[in-house]
């Protein structure tokens, strides 16, 4: 809403030296968002005044039409003589009055007027339009013409109204009375202490029989209509000066007298309006909901095919008018025209004047079925206030009366829906208790009072709600009202003091740690949105069954392209490694931590708890019953070069195994033991998948999956060929953990390290192997580590030799060769009872 406050000022009388950015931060402070403040005239300067053309002459040997005008400028040239000014305009005749910039004037952007030789002649001014002066376009893309009774010589900043400060307000949804004058005007008064002048309280003549007849077939649609009509209009009557200046200072361009007044009632009163040729209507208006399939020319001329659920205006002839969003083309105020015969102005001389109240949630589907956001739907979408239509009514025809000599008819047509005052009982010190200050009955019913409602009681108070306050319902929006009205910045900070010893959880220092551990490792952090489509688990190649399928969907949600909460990480991660490296980035390597949202077979649906109360613990295991599991996951993705080539050496690729290195840091910062083993799970490549598991109360249970990714992703994703990836349960890897890390204890006394290479089948995973050498080893093993995996000629067919490096150390000796040798001994012996190994050369 861009404020005026030259207009301001008629409503509330500001002292004469608050400037814009004064008035700004008083509504800043009420709790309005004041963008900015424009300075209208800014670096323009006269002499600008007005000007009369006395002749034309045309030049035609240029390229394009040129005229060399006489310009009668009174005394303002300090000649008194005609001012001569070439123009390429065509809009203006001789006679006509018109701006003139005279030399010396400077126009905004820092252009300079001076007398100069152009097309042959010397010009000593400019005849000016709307753009060059910095109003905006009038709608005759041409210079600006003026009525005729201004007299020669006048100033013209004066009379443009080109010096101002304008307020741009960025109305929040529940404000939506602030999209009015006289809504911003309350607020402005509340703000300084001040009275205010409501232009809503104007003398409007009761209803009568004889207005012009109105049929309401759908009350809870509308349920407030007033007519009135105006006729006798002046079809040449232009809108004047004054009228045009507020309309383009507040971000609308004039178009005529009838449309620019009822557009300059919604300004002033937050009241949309519509005008109807009454000649061109047929039979009573109605209100209704429109038959499937209708339709409708819009005043945008557009065909629209209207819904079942939209209200439309209409008359005999079907629908004539969306309700509350545009007009129909087949009853708008028609254009005057000039019959050049008999000098006879023609055009709409009797006017239908409509005030309505729609329901809010009504025109905001409308609006948005047919892409169509107007002015009025985005009031009428917010909020307006039902009372104020038969004042906007009357403010029209007043000024319909007054601007085109037009007379009222005695009719009045007001169709009202019975409804009851809205009232909401609040204990007196409701809003000590949110703010935390103790305000005091008194500034609380002052406050409330401000805002225009009728308070009564004492320890409880009963408020009657305004009706331009749709957004108060409740005693904690009364809250809010005291607390914003008392200043937001009055609110003391008060940090929350826990109690001593109660830091991060063990859970928070795990999560913290795989960060650090995964930044440690070159990895850099992504944080993506929450939000997933079924397209990315499309191109991730899931099955049909794979219960990442299973989405929550949201009922709102940012995009229909990504309409559910994300089951997994990698769409995320992936997305963003696509971008980097589309931008130049190729070796690249990414993790993330967070939530993933995994839908129950059967959604839940949770009750809404009051907010009066502390939920009772079996109303939070009910909430929390209802909510989807959302585990933490941790993942990575990598591309390109794992390690860079320079002078130390060659570099090196990331490849599956850095995927799998990545769980293990998690997995170690948790605490908890990986077992990795072959697997095959989508999106991964089948035969490049490892299978990542801990041991939890006993149980081997499956924590996440790392490798490459399969080539139908990695092409579906547009991502580099070879990509690795990994995803791990963060919260089943901690389970698996034996508690808060220890460190480790470091032995005095020397290793005794132990090589066996045995020779197992194809298909015996590694880790089976490690798993039964670990275990046979005993207590005195401290590591194990596989250097070396070989098949060929030599081992056999279908066979291959896995070569581990076993280390031994006792705490309190040093260990001899035979205890050693007899602990490798018995590695080997279980190896072979569980997987037929046997010791490579035996």
């Amino acid at each position: 809403m861009r404020v005026p406050l030259s207009w301001l000022r008629e409503y509330v009388d500001l002292p004469a030296t608050e400037t814009g950015r004064d008035v700004q931060a008083k509504l800043i402070s009420a709790g309005l968002e004041v963008e900015t403040v424009e300075q209208l005239g800014a670096g323009l300067s006269g002499p600008l005044v007005v000007g009369r053309v006395l002749t034309i002459e045309e030049l035609t040997e240029f390229k394009k039409p040129i005229r060399f005008c006489t310009v009668d400028v009174g005394q303002a040239n300090g000649t008194g003589e005609p001012q001569e000014i070439i123009c390429g305009a065509r809009n203006f005749a001789e006679g006509d009055k018109v701006v003139v910039a005279l030399p010396g004037a400077v126009l905004p952007g820092d252009f300079r007027i001076a007398e100069r030789k152009t097309y042959g002649r010397v010009s000593r001014g400019m005849i000016c339009s709307g753009d060059e002066l910095g109003m905006g376009d009038d709608g005759s893309h041409g210079i600006i013409v003026l009525p005729p009774e201004h007299e020669v010589g006048t100033d013209a900043t004066v009379l443009l109204e080109l010096f101002d400060e304008v307020l741009d307000i960025a109305v929040t949804p529940d404000r939506g009375y602030c999209l009015s004058m006289r809504g911003v005007a309350r607020e402005t008064a509340t703000a300084y202490g001040l009275p205010l002048r409501d232009p809503a309280l104007l003398d409007v003549p009761a209803p009568n029989s004889y207005g012009y007849p109105v049929q309401i077939t759908d009350p809870i649609g509308c349920d407030r209509f007033t007519a009135r009509t105006v006729v006798g209009l002046a079809p040449e009557a232009r809108s004047p000066i004054w009228l045009q200046r507020r309309l383009q200072k507040a971000g609308m361009r004039p178009i005529s007298l009838a449309v620019d007044v009822t557009n300059y009632v919604m300004l002033e009163l937050g009241q949309p309006l519509h005008a109807y040729d009454r000649t061109r209507l047929d039979g009573p208006i109605g209100v209704r909901r429109a038959e499937a399939g209708e339709k409708i020319t819009t005043l945008d001329g557009t065909v629209r095919v209207l819904d079942a659920a939209d209200l439309v205006i209409t008359d005999n002839r079907g629908p004539i008018g969306i309700a509350g969003v545009m007009g129909g083309a087949n009853t708008e105020i028609a254009d005057p025209v000039l019959d050049p015969e008999t000098g006879v102005v023609t055009g709409t001389s009797e006017v239908v004047v409509e005030a309505a109240h729609f329901d809010p949630i009504s025109i905001a589907r409308t609006a948005r079925r047919h892409k169509l956001a107007s002015e009025a739907s985005k009031r009428f979408e917010r909020g307006v206030d039902p009372q104020a239509a038969a004042a906007a009514a009357q403010r029209t025809v007043d000024l319909l009366v007054l601007l085109a000599g037009g007379t009222a008819e005695a009719g009045v047509t007001e169709v009202v829906a019975p409804s009851a005052p809205r009232t909401i009982v609040i204990p007196a010190d409701h809003p000590d208790k949110v703010a935390g200050v103790a305000y005091g009955r008194e500034t609380v019913v002052r406050r409330l009072q401000e805002v225009g409602c009728d308070v009564y009681g004492q320890d409880e108070l009963i408020v009657t709600v305004p009706s331009w306050r749709p957004d108060l319902n409740e005693p904690n929006d009364l809250a809010e009202e005291v607390i914003r009205l008392e200043g937001y910045e009055n609110l003391p900070s008060t940090l929350p003091k826990p109690p001593a010893g109660r830091g991060l959880t063990e859970r928070q220092r795990v999560h913290r740690r795989v960060g650090r551990a995964l930044a440690g490792a070159g990895y850099v952090e992504a944080l993506n949105y929450p939000f997933i489509g079924e397209q990315a688990l499309d191109n991730l190649g899931l099955d049909a069954d794979d219960a990442r399928r299973r989405l929550v969907k949201l009922v709102n949600p940012l995009s229909d392209e990504e309409p559910a909460l994300r089951t997994t990480l990698l769409p995320g991660l992936l997305g963003a490694l696509r971008r980097n490296d589309s931008r130049g980035g190729h070796d690249l390597a990414l993790f993330e931590t967070g939530l993933v949202f995994l839908a129950g077979e059967r959604p839940g649906v949770a009750v809404r708890l009051g907010v009066d109360r502390r939920p009772t613990d079996e109303e939070i295991a009910e909430v929390n019953a209802a909510l989807p599991a959302q585990p933490r996951h941790a993942a990575v993705v990598l591309a390109g070069a794992r390690e860079q080539a320079g002078w130390w050496g060659k570099g090196r690729p990331s490849d599956w195994a850095d995927a799998i290195e990545a769980a293990r840091t998690v997995a170690r910062e948790a605490g908890a033991e990986l077992i990795v083993r072959q697997g095959q799970y989508g999106p991964w490549h089948p035969g490049r998948c490892a299978e990542l598991l801990v041991v939890v109360d006993g149980e081997e249970r499956t924590a996440g999956h790392a490798g490459e990714l399969h080539p139908r992703v990695v092409k579906a994703f547009g991502l580099p060929a070879r990509t690795s990836a990994m995803e791990l349960d963060l919260d089943l890897v901690e389970a698996a953990s034996e508690g808060p890390l220890k460190a480790p204890r470091i032995s005095s006394f020397p290793v005794a390290t132990q090589d066996v290479a045995l020779v197992v089948a194809d298909g015996v995973p590694a880790a089976e192997v490690e798993a039964a050498l670990r275990e046979g080893a005993g207590e005195l093993l401290e590591s194990i580590r596989l250097f070396d995996v070989y098949t060929g000629d030599q081992l056999g067919e279908g066979t291959k030799s896995l070569a581990y490096a076993l280390k031994f150390r006792a705490p309190d000796r040093t260990l001899t060769v035979d205890e050693a040798t007899a602990a490798r001994d018995a590695a080997v012996a279980l190896a072979t009872d569980r997987t037929g190994a046997f010791l490579r050369g035996a």
